[in-house]
């Protein structure tokens, strides 16, 4: 049986693509820092090219690199610095304000059953007592736990340690050689395959560069957005809980629901009244209109075609396959995926096969 050229092109790229995901699940706990510095370079890349054609004659490209990378690590630190420690304070404010919220539910509830004629025996005070222990022993739980993972598995610590240390030196390099890393892998492309090579990974990384650039900037305006509105209404924990919603809006919908029940959590055990349904409805109503009208459009542009759905079809199948290291090449490989089943489509709706 004999294949055309591009019957063969097609079954290259398929061999390729099976064993790079093969390499990829064998590898896996090893490449994890490898792939973290490949997603964050690929990212920062186009920043640390615009800084050396500023110093261009005036300082080497590792300087640029430097700069770059110590203004990343530095808005990595100040959000945790800025989320931990209020996060820490969350279990002690949910045992103090857990049985004035249940006494409010209580005087709430009473007045208005009593009007439909029903007599309230709920007890109240024994769920209050029951969800205190619970939340003691849980937490008492979780420090020993943590404790003996710590202890038992210094493998594990020693490895993350490990992984947090050599990240930023990958990137480092991958940073100062990216183009030529770049050329390199496009050496091995033979030459009569360069043009739809060439165009191939051009499409792929305008969906790809554009979503991702797009999205970093819809979080941290959506993370302003949600922390100064919640801000506004009082909320203690404003400022964390509107930073992880912005943040967490990366995975569509689920990100969004997340940040709305901590408002809503954190709003009835502050509040106590409807204030707290009152705040979350305008501020993440409110949110949800601006991102969808103004910031996704804006930033994102919907001419990218990577639906919601496969964002999290994507995400939730290659953790699932892959762990850590499949949530990082998620979103890269639907949008290779994505250019890939284009052109089938394109060529299919060219084919005799469909024209008849």
């Amino acid at each position: 049986m004999q294949f055309t050229s591009a019957q063969k092109t097609a079954m290259t790229w398929l061999s390729i693509a099976t064993l790079a995901v093969l390499l990829l699940w064998l590898l896996g706990p090893v490449l994890t820092p490898f792939v973290v510095a490949g997603v964050l370079a690929y990212a920062l890349n186009p920043v640390v090219n615009r800084l050396d054609a500023l110093l261009r004659g005036k300082m080497p490209r590792v300087i640029a690199v430097l700069l770059v990378e110590l203004g990343f690590v530095v808005i990595v630190l100040a959000v945790l610095l800025l989320i931990v420690p209020i996060l820490t304070k969350q279990l002690p404010l949910l045992k103090q304000q857990i049985p004035v919220l249940f006494e409010n539910i209580h005087l709430w509830l009473k007045p208005i059953l009593a009007q439909f004629g029903t007599k309230f025996t709920f007890d109240f005070a024994h769920v209050r007592d029951f969800v205190l222990k619970y939340l003691n022993t849980n937490a008492e739980d979780s420090v020993d736990s943590v404790l003996s993972s710590v202890k038992l598995g210094g493998s594990v610590a020693l490895a993350i340690v490990g992984n947090v240390v050599l990240i930023p030196v990958v990137l480092f390099y991958l940073l100062i050689d990216w183009d030529r890393i770049v050329a390199r892998f496009q050496a091995f492309v033979p030459p009569r395959m360069h043009p739809a090579f060439d165009s191939f990974m051009t499409e792929a990384d305008a969906v790809l560069g554009q979503y991702l650039r797009g999205q970093l900037l819809v979080m941290l305006a959506l993370a302003i957005f949600y922390s100064v509105g919640l801000a506004l209404f009082g909320l203690d924990l404003a400022w964390p809980i509107g930073i992880f919603t912005g943040l967490a809006v990366f995975v569509p919908y689920l990100g969004f629901g997340l940040g709305l029940v901590l408002a809503l959590l954190s709003g009835l055990l502050q509040f106590a009244s409807i204030k707290a349904l009152v705040m979350v409805a305008v501020v993440y109503g409110a949110g949800q209109v601006v991102e969808s009208f103004y910031l996704t459009p804006r930033f994102v542009g919907e001419r990218i075609g990577l639906h919601p759905l496969s964002v999290i079809f994507a995400l939730m199948a290659f953790g699932q396959l892959f762990g850590f290291v499949g949530v990082l090449v998620a979103l890269p490989a639907s949008a290779v995926l994505l250019v890939a089943m284009r052109r089938v489509k394109a060529n299919y709706m060219a084919s005799k096969l469909y024209q008849g």
